[in-house]
């Protein structure tokens, strides 16, 4: 999930929020399902990963400190998103789920 969503990225993905020269909204893929499948694949190892330690205390409070650093990013990343799509991404937003799917 995380290597195909990232292809999917192509020449947008960095490692910082920036917009590239010639940025564009990707929708296709996972990105038709999810607006950030690569923190969706995150998710499911950090969920993974505490749910197999043998010391679950370990586990979940990895688990919670992962859920704050991406939940930040993801606050960055829509800013900039808005600020550079606007409209489209504002639709975009509306009827795709940010790290699971939309539940209709």
């Amino acid at each position: 999930m995380f290597h195909l969503a990232h292809r999917a990225l192509g020449r947008n993905w960095s490692v910082s929020l920036d917009v590239r020269e010639n940025h564009e909204l990707v929708t296709e893929g996972f990105y038709r399902r999810v607006r950030h499948p690569i923190y969706s694949a995150f998710w499911l190892w950090a969920v993974a990963q505490a749910l197999l330690l043998p010391n679950w205390i370990a586990g979940f409070a990895g688990l919670a400190g992962f859920g704050i650093l991406i939940f930040g990013r993801v606050a960055g990343e829509g800013r900039i998103m808005l600020q550079t799509f606007a409209d489209s991404y504002r639709e975009y937003m509306a009827r795709i789920g940010r790290i699971f799917p939309s539940i209709r």
